[in-house]
C-alpha cells in the first residue's frame, strides 16, 4: 500500500470509524431521533465506553498477527492509533464512574478501588495504561529504545485485567467477557508461538538437516 493512501484515505477514514461508539453515545445522549440511553443512562454509558475500550484493546493486540497471517505490512501504521482509541474509551469509562457515578465523591472512589475487588482490577489496568500511551510517539520510542517495546508489552497484561474487570462486573451473563478471553489468548498464544516454539522447531530442523551433510563429510 503506499504511503499516500495510507496518509491520506486509510488514516482518516480509521479515525472516524474509531469515533463512531462515542458518536452512538453523544447521539443517545441528547436524544437525536428519539434514540435515548435507556432507564439508566449512566450505567449505558459507562459500560459503553468500557466495552469499546477492551474491544479497541484486542483489536490492536490483533494488528501484530494480522500483519504476520496476511503479510499485511501496513496494518503497523495503523496500531497506534488504535492503542490511543483504546485508551481514550478506557479513560471515558473510568471518567464516567468518576464523575456521573460517583459524583467525585473521593472517599467513596477511594473505598470502592480498594476495597471491591473487580474496580480495583479495572482501575490497575487504567494506571498501567497511562505509560503507553504517554509513550507512544515516536520520539518516546526513540528516547527509550529497547525499553520501549519492553515497556509496551504490559498491553498483553492490561488485556487481561479488562476482561477480567468485566467478567466480574457482568455477574450472570459472562458469555461476552468470555469470547474476548479467547480471542485475547489466540492472540498472546500466537505471540508465543512466535517468539519460542517457532524459532526452537527452526533450530531443530536445521540441526536435523545438517546432521546428513556432516556425516558424510566424516566418512570422505
Amino acid at each position: 500500500m503506499s504511503p499516500l493512501l495510507l496518509r491520506r484515505v486509510i488514516k482518516p477514514a480509521l479515525f472516524a470509524l474509531c469515533l463512531l461508539p462515542f458518536a452512538a453515545v453523544l447521539w443517545r445522549l441528547f436524544g437525536i431521533g428519539g434514540a435515548t440511553l435507556g432507564a439508566n443512562p449512566i450505567e449505558r454509558i459507562q459500560d459503553t465506553f468500557g466495552q469499546w475500550g477492551l474491544r479497541f484493546l484486542l483489536i490492536t493486540l490483533a494488528v501484530t498477527p494480522l500483519r504476520d497471517w496476511f503479510h499485511a505490512v501496513w496494518l503497523i501504521h495503523l496500531r497506534r492509533m488504535l492503542g490511543l482509541f483504546a485508551f481514550f474509551y478506557v479513560l471515558m469509562h473510568f471518567l464516567t464512574w468518576l464523575i456521573l457515578d460517583q459524583g467525585l465523591y473521593w472517599s467513596g472512589v477511594l473505598e470502592d478501588i480498594t476495597r471491591r475487588p473487580f474496580i480495583t482490577i479495572g482501575f490497575a489496568a487504567l494506571v498501567l495504561l497511562v505509560p503507553l500511551a504517554v509513550t507512544s510517539t515516536h520520539g518516546m520510542m526513540r528516547r527509550l529504545g529497547r525499553r520501549w517495546k519492553s515497556l509496551h508489552r504490559l498491553v498483553y497484561a492490561i488485556a487481561l485485567l479488562g476482561i477480567w474487570h468485566y467478567y466480574w462486573q457482568v455477574k450472570a451473563d459472562v458469555r461476552e467477557p468470555l469470547i474476548y478471553l479467547a480471542i485475547a489468548l489466540v492472540l498472546l498464544g500466537w505471540r508465543a508461538w512466535k517468539a519460542w516454539v517457532a524459532p526452537a522447531l527452526r533450530r531443530r530442523t536445521a540441526a536435523a538437516s545438517g546432521a546428513p551433510l556432516q556425516a558424510r563429510r566424516a566418512s570422505e
